[in-house]
């Protein structure tokens, strides 16, 4: 049996919620041209001389908030150890499971050099993005294959990609909506994370944006690479999975940056819209984050919260993310054992070795005589 390792990924984190710590963060961040995509020479300019110098004492604050709750680490980097951990125990000799982060530690650069050393037959690259961006995956995915490039043994290397509609993802979201009565909810709203319109017009190779490809309607042969296309896919199978009305839910997208359009609706102009339709209780999901974080904890269930409040409603309530859970956890290790062809799938039923097939398919007297 080959040897095979899987290292999951996640954006990332500074290492303390102090002003330096952070502004060596977003420097890393923001200075990825798959992030901020607009020329090399001005995207350094408006990095490190406007962007991170005023963005970072304010940013800080903000991640003050998180790391207190989570009692002073940083709560996405607590979920993915934890994730680490049951996953290998899950795991066990099937494959070994590294974590590392695109941005700040543990980096991407460390955990593939801990890899290299293990001489794997196989390396699996899954980055925890269940919908494909460029400015997520993209940079992901580029980077680790950019580290790998330089080895002069290099083994089989794969990518897990975009798992938006893996039922086992569809259904750990499903199982934290059961903790909350839907139907004593206003309103209903999935808020993914924002990109820059450019960043999907680009993945078209017709030349047409994205606004000419029904993105909002349907996944098809043009658009399965497209964020947009992929945050309403993943909503629709909610919907359904939840058994939404129409007119109860929303669909929007958070967390701009700058002055350029970025994909709509957005996040805050639909909160301040249902506030003043008179709406009192808002239900928030957040499926683009498998852990909690800034974006969520703080942006969704405080900044927003407040928004919503001083234009009249009541309550916004945080759907918790993926984050440690067990079942997570074993969603997961599901969906590597099939990508990683731990897994034989014969029609709806699935197989972890040949032995399991034959008992299945082949009568034990005939295999008796075949042996005699």
């Amino acid at each position: 049996m080959s040897k095979k390792g899987v290292l999951i990924l996640n954006l990332g984190t500074p290492n303390s919620p102090s002003v330096k710590d952070v502004r060596v963060y977003l420097r890393e961040f923001l200075n990825d041209p798959r992030v901020i995509d607009i020329g090399r020479i001005a995207q350094l300019l408006l990095v490190n001389l406007i962007i991170v110098p005023f963005r970072a004492p304010k940013s800080a604050k903000e991640y003050k908030k998180l790391f207190k709750i989570g009692g002073g680490k940083s709560p996405l980097l607590t979920y993915g150890n934890n994730l680490t951990k049951k996953l290998r125990a899950l795991a066990k000799n099937d494959f070994d499971v590294e974590l590392a982060m695109r941005y700040g530690s543990p980096s991407m650069e460390s955990v593939l050099r801990k890899m290299r050393m293990e001489n794997y037959d196989e390396i699996y690259i899954f980055p925890l993005y269940p919908q494909y961006a460029s400015a997520s995956s993209g940079s992901t995915i580029e980077k680790a294959f950019k580290i790998i490039n330089k080895w002069w043994a290099i083994p089989e290397v794969s990518v897990i990609g975009q798992f938006y509609k893996n039922p086992y993802y569809i259904n750990c979201i499903v199982n934290r909506a059961k903790e909350f009565n839907l139907s004593s909810y206003d309103h209903i709203m999935f808020s993914y994370h924002g990109i820059p319109e450019r960043h999907v017009d680009k993945v078209y190779l017709d030349g047409k944006p994205c606004a000419d490809h029904n993105c909002d309607e349907e996944i098809n042969h043009e658009n399965k690479h497209c964020y947009k296309a992929a945050c309403y896919a993943t909503s629709r199978l909610l919907v359904e999975a939840l058994n939404l009305k129409d007119g109860t839910y929303s669909t929007c997208f958070q967390s701009r940056l700058g002055r350029d359009p970025w994909l709509k609706p957005y996040t805050d102009h639909i909160v301040e819209k249902l506030a003043k339709e008179g709406k009192k209780r808002v239900l928030v999901f957040s499926p683009a984050f498998v852990a909690d974080c800034l974006e969520t904890t703080i942006e969704i269930g405080e900044e927003y919260l407040e928004l919503f409040q001083e234009h009249g409603g009541e309550e916004i309530q945080l759907v918790p993310s993926l984050n440690d859970n067990d079942d997570w956890a074993e969603g997961l290790y599901e969906i590597i054992k099939k990508t990683s062809g731990l897994f034989i799938s014969i029609g709806e039923k699935s197989y972890t070795n040949k032995n399991e097939i034959i008992k299945e398919y082949i009568p034990q007297e005939q295999i008796k005589n075949l042996i005699q």
